[in-house]
C-alpha cells in the first residue's frame, strides 16, 4: 500500500492540485490518479479560511466518494461544518464565515449539492484511519496509543482537537498537551490542526499541517518511503500563526 497524506488543505485549492503534480498524479476524469496506484489521504480541515473551500469540497467529494479514489478524515472544521449543514447554531468564526458566505452567494441549486456532497463525505468518513499495510494512523489531530481502535467521546475529542486541558491561551487559543512526545508505539502517527512551519517529527509522529493558508507549504507525507513532498502557499504569510517548536 502506497499513500501520500495531505496536510489541512483550509480552501487552499489551488495549492492542493500543484501538491498533486508534484507527486506525480495526473488528471483523470477530473480526479488525480497516480500511474503506480498511490491513494491520497487527506487528513481534515478541507475547508475554512482559504479562498475556495467550496471547490475544494467539490474536488474531494469527487476523488473520495464519486470516484473512490482517495481516503479523508474529518477536522474540527469539517465538524463544524458539518453542524452548520445540519442547521445546528454554529458560530461562523475562526474561518467558518469564509466557506459560509461561499456557500451563501451560490445558488440554491448548488447549495444544495454541496451540502448534500460534503454531509455524505463526512458522514462516510471514519474518525480516524487505520493503515494497516503502511503501519501507520492518520488522526487529524492525533492519537494517544492507548484509543487506537476505540471511538467514544474522549476518542473523538482527542482526534478532532488533540490534547487539550479546557484552559486558554490570552489569545483564546485553546491549551494542549504535547501528547507526541510521550507517544512510544512502533505505528507513525500523521496529523496536522496546529500549523508548523516545517513538518515536526517527534518519536514515530509527524505533524504535516505547514499552514498553507497561513502562507507557508502545503505538504504531503508519503509512506512506506517516508518522504516529505510539499509546495509554496500563494496566501499572505501570517508569522503569530506558527507556534515555536
Amino acid at each position: 500500500m502506497k499513500v501520500d497524506i495531505i496536510g489541512d488543505v483550509h480552501g487552499c485549492l489551488d495549492e492542493m492540485k500543484a501538491l498533486f503534480h508534484k507527486l506525480g498524479y495526473e488528471e483523470e476524469d477530473g480526479v488525480p490518479v497516480h500511474p503506480d496506484g498511490r491513494i491520497p489521504i487527506f487528513l481534515g480541515d478541507i475547508t475554512d479560511r482559504g479562498p475556495d473551500s467550496i471547490g475544494c469540497i467539490r474536488y474531494v467529494y469527487k476523488i473520495v466518494v464519486g470516484k473512490n479514489k482517495g481516503r479523508y478524515v474529518p477536522g474540527n472544521h469539517c465538524n463544524k461544518l458539518y453542524r452548520f449543514f445540519l442547521g445546528n447554531k454554529v458560530q461562523e468564526k475562526h474561518g467558518l464565515e469564509t466557506t459560509t458566505a461561499e456557500y451563501r452567494a451560490l445558488p440554491s441549486k448548488e447549495q444544495k449539492e454541496v451540502r448534500h456532497h460534503f454531509m455524505k463525505l463526512y458522514e462516510e468518513a471514519p474518525l480516524y484511519l487505520e493503515l494497516r499495510e503502511a503501519n501507520a494512523i492518520v488522526a487529524h489531530a492525533g492519537i494517544k496509543e492507548s484509543f487506537i481502535g476505540q471511538q467514544g467521546k474522549k476518542v473523538r475529542t482527542f482526534v478532532l482537537y488533540g490534547d487539550i486541558t479546557g484552559e486558554k491561551h490570552e489569545d483564546g487559543r485553546p491549551v494542549r498537551r504535547d501528547w507526541a512526545q510521550a507517544y512510544e508505539g512502533s505505528r507513525w502517527i500523521v496529523y496536522g490542526h496546529t500549523p508548523v512551519r516545517e513538518p515536526r517529527f517527534v518519536n514515530n509522529t509527524v505533524n504535516i499541517d505547514t499552514g498553507c493558508v497561513f502562507g507557508n507549504k502545503l505538504t504531503a507525507f508519503r509512506l512506506p518511503e517516508e518522504e516529505i513532498v510539499s509546495v509554496s502557499s500563494k496566501q499572505p504569510f501570517v508569522e503569530e500563526k506558527f507556534r515555536l517548536d
